[in-house]
């Protein structure tokens, strides 16, 4: 097995609503806002070699939505999607799985393309993989979240016959070195991969922690569905994961990409910080 860690670009997103309740005078001292209260955030995903197979964790936000939707996320930085998985030495084509933690605008929506008119699967040769629990949430979204789920980044995977639904149970593999954690506190079954590499364990926190900050219990999103969900399941994964020295992949930490845990007298905390190149 090999990883790869895929840079898409940079947002912006309100500081308050990453945050939830915890005041801005402690979060804007380790992601301080600009003046409109926003902060950046990164859309890191992962690129897993194995068997023959090139699966993509994740791919972003996309190139695909108008000027006004852009206009309020701020995109910046030098990285995208294309971009990144070229500078591993591969084109699009050659991704043959493109796994879908959730389907948010900011994780799903580089997986479709615009060619004029038409929606197009971004990945003309990779199966796309969702689960049947979180994909029903997603296509009959609540009045809260729908503006998360954008038919345009969801159907045409539906549409291209490319759509694949993963059934395995919490914990249990879906293939070799690569099991499934579902939390549900965020939005309906979100898929976590928690993968073996190099002997180690590393989660893909997505967004049950978005940023090595968010380690911190209180540090739940405004925007989850069910915050003491997330609360509860933070306090389960982190206790195994500390428990196993497991390693935190962030998909949104702008600055740290991963890291280990370490027990203190205040609980459970950020340890050393690292990157998957120095595994």
């Amino acid at each position: 097995m090999q990883l790869h860690t895929i840079d898409t670009g940079l947002f912006k997103l309100d500081g308050g609503a990453m945050h939830g309740v915890v005041p801005k005078s402690m979060w804007n001292k380790v992601n301080p806002s600009d003046e409109n209260n926003m902060c950046s955030w990164a859309m890191r995903c992962l690129l897993v070699e194995q068997d023959g197979r090139l699966i993509l964790i994740d791919t972003g936000i996309g190139t695909k939505q108008d000027e006004k939707f852009f206009g309020h996320y701020y995109l910046h930085g030098n990285d995208s999607l294309e971009k990144s998985v070229q500078s591993k030495g591969y084109s699009m084509d050659d991704i043959t799985d493109v796994f879908l933690t959730h389907l948010h605008f900011d994780h799903v929506g580089g997986a479709v393309k615009r060619i004029g008119e038409k929606l197009i699967p971004t990945f003309k040769n990779a199966k796309y993989w969702s689960n049947e629990a979180h994909w029903d949430w997603a296509v009959h979204p609540n009045d809260r979240e729908k503006a998360s789920f954008l038919k345009e980044n969801i159907m045409p995977l539906q549409e291209s016959g490319q759509l694949n639904f993963i059934d395995v149970k919490d914990g249990e593999e879906w293939i070799d070195n690569f099991r499934i954690r579902y939390v549900n506190g965020h939005t309906e079954a979100m898929m976590l991969p928690q993968i073996n590499y190099n002997g180690k364990t590393i989660l893909y926190a997505a967004d049950l922690l978005p940023s090595m900050h968010h380690i911190s219990l209180p540090w739940i999103m405004g925007y989850d569905m069910r915050p003491l969900d997330t609360l509860n399941e933070k306090k389960k994964l982190l206790s195994e994961a500390a428990a196993n020295d497991w390693l935190l992949f962030f998909e949104h930490d702008y600055k740290n990409e991963m890291c280990h845990l370490q027990q203190t007298e205040k609980g459970i905390r950020p340890g050393e910080v690292l990157t998957v190149n120095d595994l």
